[in-house]
């Protein structure tokens, strides 16, 4: 969306797309998604909230990330409305990996490819309609009625270990556990280069990047905390690591951000891999080749661990290394090992 384009006027604000809001000077100073919300009148504050996270509103000086930021006198707001979406995701014979399954959950080892929940641009055809299908009427109405049973989500192309709630009580019990960290989550990143140290953290405010929406980035100003634990489980001299990550907290692309923020992108990341990196240098073809060919972000959630929602039993689940994965691993193993 670009602060010239020539969005309706706002009479037409119902019409999905750009719509333009000019501030009078007595709306100065109030927060930008109160002004948005009170202006149109027809869309709700949290709902202008939601649109601005997700990177939907710019004005003259670019994008704006902050729901609370001041609006300025005479100032040119454009919010970019998306096209509804049908609230009532419909069921789809698709299959998944079950790792587990009881009255009130269902762990299983989501493909690398398959979105968790319908959205704009992904309608239907994801995990929830696979869901649906699965378990039946039951699930409707288990939680928010466009992700029915979703506590928590992976993105599209990370594969790995999920946990879905069956039951009212199984979601608002993972809900809550998710929102205090209270369980255990670790990941496999395979990165270029070589994290120094080997082991430790990394912490940084995560928000959208104000030059492309799509892209979260570490931030000084606004944004979210963030803090990445790691460890190295294997490196290839300088070129490539293959890291444990733990999270302390659970912010969108923590784990491609921060790394990609300390010069370290992951294998095949389409947002955060966007030049050639120093390490790839001393890799040969044709690994190079298959490193940079290699169709996804190379992220996968190995292990997940929480309270069961009515045992109490303490549950610890692993997804093994999905065969792209480990067929890449192989490859550098064969390439690299003992250089």
């Amino acid at each position: 969306m670009a602060a010239n384009s020539e969005p309706p006027p706002l009479a037409e604000q119902t019409v999905p797309g750009p719509i333009r809001i000019t501030a009078k000077p007595e709306q100065a100073g109030q927060r930008v998604d109160r002004f948005l919300a009170e202006t149109l009148g027809t869309i709700s504050r949290s709902r202008v909230k939601t649109l601005i996270d997700g990177g939907r509103l710019c004005n003259e000086a670019g994008l704006i990330t902050q729901p609370a930021e001041p609006v300025r006198a005479g100032g040119t707001y454009i919010l970019d409305l998306p096209a509804a979406v049908s609230a009532t995701p419909a069921p789809q014979s698709i299959p998944f990996p079950i790792l587990y399954e009881d009255a009130d959950l269902i762990v299983l080892d989501k493909p690398a490819g398959l979105v968790v929940h319908p959205a704009p641009g992904n309608l239907d055809g994801t995990l929830v309609n696979a869901l649906l299908a699965h378990c039946g009427s039951g699930l409707t109405g288990i939680g928010a009625e466009r992700r029915p049973g979703i506590v928590h989500r992976l993105d599209k192309d990370t594969s790995g270990v999920m946990v879905v709630a069956k039951t009212q009580l199984a979601s608002d019990t993972l809900t809550a556990a998710f929102a205090r960290r209270d369980l255990q989550r670790s990941y496999i990143a395979l990165v270029w280069g070589l994290p120094r140290p080997p082991s430790g953290q990394i912490e940084g405010a995560i928000g959208r990047d104000k030059r492309d929406r799509k892209r979260m980035a570490v931030t000084d100003h606004g944004g979210k905390f963030a803090l990445t634990h790691y460890r190295t489980t294997r490196a290839w001299q300088a070129s490539l690591a293959l890291l444990e990550c733990r999270l302390a907290t659970g912010r969108t692309h923590q784990i491609r951000v921060h790394f990609a923020s300390k010069g370290h992108p992951l294998v095949g990341d389409p947002l955060y891999l966007r030049r050639l990196p120093a390490a790839a240098r001393s890799v040969a073809q044709p690994l190079l080749g298959r490193l940079l060919d290699f169709p996804r972000q190379a992220l996968h959630a190995t292990t997940l661990g929480f309270t069961h929602p009515r045992s109490g039993r303490a549950m610890l689940f692993e997804a093994a290394l999905p065969a792209d994965l480990r067929a890449l691993v192989n490859d550098i193993e064969a390439q690299l090992s003992g250089r």
